[in-house]
């Protein structure tokens, strides 16, 4: 799972760590694929909504032409119900929905290099309810694809750990989920969910955090660099099963196991071992994980009169085990330290990796004249002890969401929000070794020790209309790449970053 700026580096000819021989270079490419086969840091796009029901004219009829046009400042989606295309398949408990997202995003100052690149990604999602289609009660459907189009800016310019935008990723048309999900017992207490699965959508998530654009408020830097492939994440997934179970109102248990891997081959990049989604691997190992969900108020909570609405929370704790077998990041299969030139770089061995995981969403405050104008925080936190065989060591989330920042702009939303991540004791070791070597050679030679990496996004999602939203975006990143060198100058760490972006949500 190398990242995405050292397989770049790699086509350019240039090393991300100075100016070394051609040893000690592939010495140092050879650690970081040892690591990790070849990740990049992936994250769930934004939020789709699926129409539960078809958008109708006056007396039920379909809107024509005319009405469409007149109902572009009120209807949920652009082409409301797509000249009487919802209202069919509705009628068969089909739902169909699909989102086009957008974006400009350039840093002004740091990086490995300045510039400014477009990137987009089409979702399109299908769903059947049994139920509503043929009498089967508690059943789902779904199915989607993606459609990813333009740039990668945080491979080409930017370097860093934790990537600027959340839906980069390689271009392609690929599927992406196809599953089917089915209650049991009464009140719906158990479901179970069944097939290709973007694990992204319902573990380690954060309903606050997905306002921001970069990368890791959505899927977070330790899954991304240390899970096999990057892990069954966007934009990609894995065969598996899902089990939820609500025992008491305001608690949920979720538990997973998934193929270990979401691509056959962890050698090389992911995306392009399964460039059309419609691989479906079984072999290797398994990925279990585990979520316990806290909610509060509880499903189905009455609020009496005279009372305050309660302040919303949700708190989650889980971890994941992934069985496969991982390399060691700093030493060869002998032993010896990989950045040796008597190692026969082949990286040691281990068996399986987890990680834990905490995650809480709090309101903090709401305006006791206006339901829609409320304050809340989140934060998020993952460590691993196994600094021998993963980059990441710990990774954390946090941040402030302000919705209806302005009087009678309810849908509006600004936030603000930081992220840091910290490389293991091993991936450190390795670069001193580098180090270490590369000065018996080359005693002037740049070898910088990776540490951490924080960047801090501010955020404001502006309501056009139901359908379309306009996000202007600015983040600043603190030691990219947890202080690699930058390969444009390589005597020097890469600068610290100023991104500057516009993104829009148009849902049709």
């Amino acid at each position: 799972m190398m990242p995405n700026r050292f397989i770049r580096l790699q086509e350019r000819g240039k090393s991300p760590a100075g100016p070394y021989n051609a040893v000690r270079y592939r010495r140092k490419i050879v650690g970081v694929a040892a690591l990790l086969a070849c990740a990049s840091a992936f994250a769930a796009p934004p939020p789709i909504s699926v129409p539960i029901s078809s958008e109708e004219g006056a007396n039920g009829q379909p809107a024509d032409f005319a009405s469409f046009l007149s109902n572009l400042k009120r209807s949920n989606f652009m082409l409301g119900d797509m000249f009487g295309l919802r209202s069919k398949l509705s009628k068969y408990g089909i739902s169909l929905a699909i989102q086009e997202t957008s974006e400009v995003l350039g840093n002004v100052t740091g990086g490995t290099r300045k510039g400014a690149q477009y990137d987009g990604l089409t979702q399109m999602v299908m769903q059947l309810d049994t139920n509503r289609g043929f009498g089967w009660y508690g059943g789902l459907f779904n199915i989607s694809a993606l459609q990813i189009h333009g740039q990668n800016l945080s491979a080409d310019n930017l370097g860093t750990l934790q990537t600027a935008s959340g839906i980069e990723a390689d271009r392609a048309t690929r599927l992406w989920e196809m599953w089917y999900d089915q209650k049991f017992l009464e009140e719906d207490r158990l479901d179970i969910k069944v097939g290709q699965q973007s694990v992204d959508q319902e573990f380690i998530v954060s309903q606050n955090a997905s306002y921001f654009v970069n990368t890791m408020f959505g899927w977070p830097a330790l899954p991304s660099y240390n899970m096999p492939g990057g892990g069954p994440a966007y934009p990609l997934s894995a065969l598996g099963v899902r089990f939820r179970y609500r025992p008491i109102d305001s608690i949920n248990l979720l538990l997973g196991v998934y193929n270990g891997s979401p691509v056959s081959n962890n050698t090389g990049d992911p995306q392009q071992q399964n460039a059309s989604g419609t691989s479906f691997p079984l072999g290797g190992g398994r990925l279990i994980m585990a979520e316990m969900q806290y909610l509060y108020p509880a499903l189905g909570s009455m609020v009496y009169p005279g009372e305050s609405t309660p302040l919303a929370r949700t708190y989650r704790i889980g971890a994941w085990y992934d069985t496969e077998s991982f390399n060691d990041v700093r030493y060869d299969a002998n032993g010896l330290p990989l950045a040796s030139p008597q190692s026969n770089g082949v990286p040691g061995q281990h068996r399986g990796n987890f990680s834990l995981y905490a995650v809480a969403d709090q309101m903090l405050w709401r305006n006791a004249h206006d339901p829609n104008n409320t304050l809340n925080a989140f934060a998020r936190v993952m460590g691993t002890p196994q600094n021998n065989r993963n980059l990441i060591r710990d990774s954390m989330n946090a941040g402030l969401v302000y919705h209806e920042p302005f009087r009678n702009r309810p849908d509006d939303t600004f936030g603000v929000g930081i992220g840091y991540v910290h490389v293991t004791t091993g991936i450190q070791g390795y670069d001193r070794d580098v180090a270490t070597y590369a000065e018996l050679t080359d005693p002037y030679s740049y070898n910088p020790i990776q540490g951490s990496e924080t960047y801090v996004e501010a955020t404001y999602q502006y309501q056009v209309r139901p359908w379309w939203q306009l996000q202007p975006d600015l983040q600043y990143v603190f030691n990219p790449g947890a202080g690699v060198a930058d390969p444009s100058e390589p005597t020097h760490r890469i600068r610290n970053e100023l991104v500057l972006g516009l993104r829009t949500n148009i849902l049709f």
